[in-house]
Order: C-alpha cells, then sequence, then structure tokens
C-alpha cells in the first residue's frame, strides 16, 4: 500500500537580536535565518503608551526615520491595511485594522506575514535559478508593535 498524503516540511526560519529602549520606545533589531542562512534584518519598533496605531503611527514613522535615516511611506503596514469583512446582516464593509485595539497576536501575525514574505522570496529566486543561498540586508520597518501601560 502507497501513502496518499505526505506533507511538506516547513523551513525552520526565525529572528534573534537585541532589545533596545529608548524613552517610551522599545526598539528590536532581529537578524533573519533561514536553515542556519542569514536573510535579512527585521526591526520592530514598540511605542508603549499607545495601544492603537492609528493615534501613534506618525510618531512611530518619525522614530524610524530618525533611526534608519531614510524617509518611511506615510501608509499604515500592509498588516493595517483596511480589509473588507462580513458583518453581522451579511452585508461586505471596510475595517480599518489601524483603529482596532493592539493585541500582542498583531505583533505574531506581522511576523508570520513577514516570514512568508521571506520564504516567497527564496522560492522566487530559487525557482528563477538564482546561485546565491541569501537574499541580502533587507530592511523592512513596517513590523510595529504597541505595548499596554
Amino acid at each position: 500500500m502507497t501513502s496518499t498524503f505526505t506533507s511538506k516540511k516547513q523551513t525552520k526560519i526565525e529572528s534573534r537580536g537585541a532589545r533596545f529602549e529608548y524613552g517610551d520606545f522599545v526598539i528590536k533589531l532581529g537578524s533573519v535565518t533561514m536553515m542556519e542562512h542569514f536573510k535579512g534584518i527585521l526591526i520592530e519598533i514598540e511605542y508603549r503608551p499607545c495601544i492603537m496605531l492609528s493615534y501613534c503611527w506618525e510618531m512611530i514613522r518619525e522614530m524610524l526615520q530618525g533611526f534608519l535615516g531614510i524617509n518611511v511611506a506615510k501608509e499604515y503596514p500592509t498588516y493595517f491595511t483596511t480589509q473588507t469583512i462580513m458583518n453581522a446582516m451579511g452585508q461586505q464593509q471596510l475595517h480599518a485594522k489601524q483603529n482596532d485595539l493592539y493585541e500582542p497576536m498583531d505583533t505574531v501575525k506581522q511576523y508570520l506575514e513577514h516570514f512568508t514574505n521571506y520564504r516567497k522570496h527564496v522560492q522566487l529566486h530559487g525557482a528563477m535559478g538564482s546561485a546565491g543561498g541569501s537574499v541580502g540586508p533587507v530592511l523592512l520597518p513596517s513590523t510595529v508593535g504597541m505595548g499596554r501601560a
């Protein structure tokens, strides 16, 4: 008898690094590795007094721009883009995630989103015959965390 289901083994991907405090901000710099190969850098900025992104996105942007020395887009990170959801009456409506209370699960989901992007990037370049095993340093300043005081 032959096996009809085989599960695809997920590659191990992780982000490890340093944590810094600067006033009300917590900055986490993480080196992303996949199967022990360097893939890029993740930056997480947490503004502790705020629990709703729409109230403090400008301040987080300014912190990122000062920290990185580059211009950061005014748009919210992709995780917070407006989504279409179904309401209780079965009608579609737009939902602005940046106006929701920020919860720890939001940070987890953002890390998963970035890890998925790293995996897709590796698969895309692997399928194109790229000889290099590394994506190189990629700055992803859109992982944003906010704590509850």
